[in-house]
């Protein structure tokens, strides 16, 4: 299936209507439910094939946020055969009390992996919390970057961010 395919069933699943506060506060009117595209296989699959192609070359270890970017990460990793870190927004504070699990990042070069991006602010806590760990990041992929301001504010934190889709590429689609 080509991009364009896939950008319009990502909107057919998973674009919703209605009133709806951000992460980042802002409030819209409309929203990608990512959980809806993350939750039908055969696009979830369509999706990684796309990103697995956009990953650095040097990656040792792709990362993904909690919770959104676990099911497009492992997704990647199957994809890729990247081995996969699933990063939590908070360190365990019981047992191994760890901010990543699965794959070290300790040393590695590692690629982001988020679902839907409008500023990056949670992109930002958690690669200061990767970095804090050893980790060397400097690109982080994501499936639909909502608004283009987000890359200047990561590029503040000397981070490339690399979309697979934006919102207006998938809404032209339709």
């Amino acid at each position: 299936m080509d991009k364009k395919e896939i950008a319009k069933q990502i909107y057919s699943s998973a674009h919703i209507t209605g009133e709806f506060t951000l992460r980042s506060g802002q409030v819209s009117h409309e929203y990608f439910d990512k959980y809806l595209f993350e939750a039908e296989p055969d696009l979830l699959e369509d999706i990684a094939k796309i990103m697995e192609k956009l990953i650095p070359s040097d990656t040792d270890v792709i990362a993904g946020l909690e919770m959104g970017g676990i099911p497009v990460v492992t997704a990647l990793s199957l994809e890729s055969g990247i081995k996969a870190a699933f990063v939590r927004k908070k360190a365990k504070e019981y047992g191994t009390c760890k901010l990543a699990e699965g794959a070290d990042v300790n040393g590695k070069n590692v690629c982001v992996v988020e679902d839907v991006v409008t500023t990056g602010g949670q992109i930002i806590e958690s690669v200061k919390e990767l970095r804090a760990r050893g980790a060397i990041i400097d690109t982080v992929l994501c499936v639909i970057l909502r608004d283009e301001k987000a890359r200047e504010i990561l590029a503040r934190e000397n981070l490339t961010l690399v979309p697979a889709f934006t919102m207006e590429y998938i809404k032209e689609q339709i």
